[in-house]
């Protein structure tokens, strides 16, 4: 139930954007942030909660969900993969380009955002084809989808045929001040491969994507930004010598960010021992030490954000021999229990995590820090760090059933998500 005015008392609040980090209260009036402490204490409230032993935290913010629509409905849909990422505790999520049709004209991207404000519980915020029908050579109309409401250029997985394609379409960007997000990887170095070309791959007889394919593809964007002055987003790294690049173009001043998706700070090639078609992911899950790099990444800051890479897909789509499967996990449910697995670990800290899931999406996207301050929008989440679930295919609000982890036990469930101070979604056991 929605109020006028709302205290939520006893929580932890983590605000990155301010460093907070106490237990105190916080006020929600009029949809915004009204007051926090002492003096949300003694003002007046039409509701109280008490957040005893629980996070608030900014809602999160995802920059590459697949969600399925315009489609065929077998994947998903708007309404039912934003349902999921509310759960998971998100308020925004940025719609990959990669629907049926793509997302490559103002028509699509106005059909996106209808359906979502009269579908969907949170915010989405649709990215646009870099390339027409992201077939990476013919760039898309990047000034009409921007006006349409794209907050970014995207090719989804797909890459530019060419580096005059890609540094055309880095000085096209560029001149109209667009966010160009381009996930690295050389089709020639990659081939026809689906896993890691470590370990795994050697003893199994899979064929492999070597580190190679996403580093020098890497190399080549950061020199082609250097050179045109693009705001670059590199999306889904996978290997720590990418990490190292991007540390250092952004030290020499280039205007260059990453994301790393959930699943590869958590999981490495070993998880396709079992040939287990879930773990067929793009780019692949690689080597202990890639991902033991990209958590430092996320904790330098290296590395902006992390994103869900959600991909829901139905069964026919993962029930076929390993190389034939579609990629990708049902992932967005599953993040937030998955950081505080590293956090337990004591491989990335708290506020680390909760930065790379709010003010670090935010800055990539050029948005106003979301945080807990003072008039700022309510945007947020309310977690119990200690609750128990088991993710099963039965349980999972997406239509994609083949969550990274399934039928193990998982600590951190979000109990109550407010979008602009309206409640729109509460936790039932």
């Amino acid at each position: 139930m929605n109020h006028p005015s709302l205290r939520i008392e006893n929580g932890r609040l983590i605000d990155p954007a301010t460093g907070l980090d106490v237990v105190q209260s916080l006020l929600i009036r009029d949809g915004k942030i009204a007051a926090t402490g002492a003096e949300a204490d003694a003002a007046g409230a039409d509701a109280v909660i008490d957040a005893s032993g629980g996070l608030i935290v900014p809602g999160f913010i995802d920059l590459y969900c697949n969600l399925r629509e315009p489609g065929n409905g077998q994947k998903g849909s708007i309404a039912s993969e934003t349902r999921a990422a509310v759960r998971g505790g998100f308020t925004t999520v940025c719609a990959a380009p990669d629907s049926s049709p793509i997302n490559d004209s103002s028509a699509i991207t106005h059909l996106i955002l209808d359906v979502a404000e009269r579908d969907a519980p949170i915010r989405v915020l649709p990215l646009g084809a870099a390339t027409k029908g992201l077939s990476g050579e013919l760039l898309s109309d990047m000034v009409g989808l921007s006006n349409a409401g794209c907050v970014a250029l995207s090719n989804g997985s797909a890459p530019l045929v060419n580096a005059r394609v890609l540094r055309r379409c880095m000085a096209y960007a560029k001149t109209f001040n667009m966010t160009l997000m381009l996930h690295p990887q050389n089709r020639s170095l990659a081939a026809d491969g689906f896993a890691h070309d470590g370990l795994v791959t050697a003893r199994l007889g899979l064929l492999g994507i070597p580190e190679v394919a996403e580093t020098a593809s890497v190399m080549e964007m950061i020199l082609l930004a250097e050179e045109t002055g693009v705001r670059l987003h590199l999306s889904q790294l996978s290997c720590a010598r990418s990490v190292e690049m991007v540390s250092d173009a952004r030290a020499r001043g280039v205007p260059v960010t990453a994301d790393v998706a959930m699943h590869h700070l958590v999981l490495t090639e070993e998880a396709l021992a079992g040939f287990d078609s879930r773990f067929h992911v793009e780019p692949p899950l690689r080597s202990e030490a890639d991902r033991k790099g990209l958590i430092e990444g996320v904790r330098s800051g290296a590395i902006s954000a992390i994103v869900s890479q959600h991909q829901p897909h139905d069964p026919a789509a993962k029930n076929a021999p390993l190389g034939d499967t579609e990629p990708g996990l049902s992932s967005i449910e599953s993040v937030l229990s998955m950081g505080l697995v590293l956090v337990e670990n004591g491989e990335l800290d708290l506020g680390s995590l909760v930065r790379a899931l709010t003010t670090g999406p935010a800055e990539v996207l050029g948005l106003a820090a979301p945080g807990l301050g003072k008039g700022q929008v309510a945007d947020l989440g309310w977690i119990d760090p200690q609750a128990n679930w088991t993710p099963k295919t039965d349980s999972l609000f997406s239509a994609g059933k083949h969550a990274p982890i399934l039928n193990e036990t998982l600590k951190g469930l979000v109990n109550q998500v407010w979008r602009a101070g309206q409640s729109v979604y509460i936790r039932q056991d």
